[in-house]
């Protein structure tokens, strides 16, 4: 049994030789290319979405002035112009903000943002309105009303409710999909009326389960791709939630590269976190790819055929213009455009690929 363990470290410590000679992407990042008005900034930013008409939206944990410093309100939904120009905020003061985690847009331009505290999904119109919201907040009249707590084994998942939910999808008939990721290790599945369905999935490490599904997106066959991320590896499903199959991102670092925050993790440690998959997007069809990001190390971007094999490396790990930390949420409009929103860097990159 010992020799066993020794001999599935050393194999993760060791990425596949397969992938060892994985192109880096030659790009361009386009400087301050988001405009805020003078004396505004954001804070870790952990959710990128572009709609139909090239406007931007980003979900950023700032806003924490209000409320104690332990446990403030840390979320704010701001909308760009194609060219960058701060068109305005979205839901400001909204009753079911505390921290932002993510935002997408589906196919008719609404706005859908995650926010991980509250534990709440919210869906607003193309014109900022709410229209549904999924979960429920804890509140101070309600008993035992503390932050969640991570016990094993896990709390048993309540149906239509949420801990720590981290990011939604749609497939082609409009069935929603939500990663209910911190806490509750499944996704849940909605119809486009957003009546409940199902949900499927539990802790744990065989097909079919996971161990913090942090990012989800679906290819235009209704693959649903999920980002298990401390598992370091992508599950890919039907819209029943039937495994299909997985595969992992096995490309080592660029030994010159430093980790932003603390210690550059080495050995084990290293080869828990390479290619463990933050963030998710696929580009539309018809010659459609993955675009996966890493964590704050090794932090690089990655480009990703949709049967696993990894086509190319995109930037490295670094606080500068084209190097990343916490590419936690990815907005792909082209093969050639990317948005990149990184929270230990507290920025939006808009990357140009060559």
């Amino acid at each position: 049994m010992k020799r066993c363990l020794i001999a599935c470290l050393l194999m993760i410590a060791s990425p596949a030789v397969a992938q060892q000679n994985v192109p880096q992407i030659a790009f361009t990042s386009v400087p301050d290319f988001l405009k805020l008005p003078p004396g505004m900034n954001f804070g870790e930013v952990p959710g990128v979405a572009v709609n139909s008409k090239g406007d931007i939206f980003v979900f950023t944990r700032s806003n924490s002035a209000n409320g104690p410093a332990y446990a403030p309100a840390a979320a704010q939904l701001l909308e760009f112009g194609p060219d960058g120009r701060l068109i305005g905020e979205i839901g400001k003061g909204l009753y079911g903000w505390a921290e932002a985690h993510s935002v997408r847009i589906d196919k008719n331009d609404n706005i859908w943002a995650i926010d991980k505290g509250s534990d709440m999904i919210i869906k607003f119109n193309p014109a900022g309105r709410v229209q549904w919201v999924f979960g429920r907040r804890k509140e101070a009249a309600d008993e035992d009303t503390k932050p969640w707590e991570h016990v094993n084994p896990p709390l048993p998942a309540i149906d239509g409710l949420f801990r720590q939910p981290t990011d939604v999808a749609w497939d082609s008939k409009g069935n929603i999909y939500i990663t209910d990721g911190y806490i509750n290790s499944r996704v849940a599945k909605y119809d486009s009326h957003g009546d409940w369905v199902k949900s499927w999935g539990t802790k744990g490490t065989a097909p079919g389960q996971f161990n913090l599904p942090h990012a989800i997106a679906i290819d235009k066959d209704d693959n649903i791709y999920v980002g298990d991320r401390s598992n370091r590896r992508i599950q890919v499903f039907d819209t029943d939630g039937k495994f299909l199959r997985m595969f992992t991102i096995d490309v080592p670092p660029d030994p010159t590269t430093r980790a932003v925050n603390g210690a550059t993790p080495t050995g084990a440690k290293l080869a828990q976190l390479i290619g463990a998959p933050n963030s998710l997007c696929i580009t539309a069809p018809p010659n459609q790819v993955l675009f996966v990001g890493e964590s704050t190390y090794p932090g690089r971007i990655f480009k990703v055929s949709l049967d696993g094999k990894v086509l190319g490396v995109i930037g490295r790990s670094g606080r500068n213009i084209g190097e990343f930390s916490g590419a936690h949420a990815l907005a792909c409009p082209s093969e050639h455009e990317i948005y990149a929103a990184e929270t230990s860097n507290w920025r939006v990159q808009k990357l140009l690929l060559k």
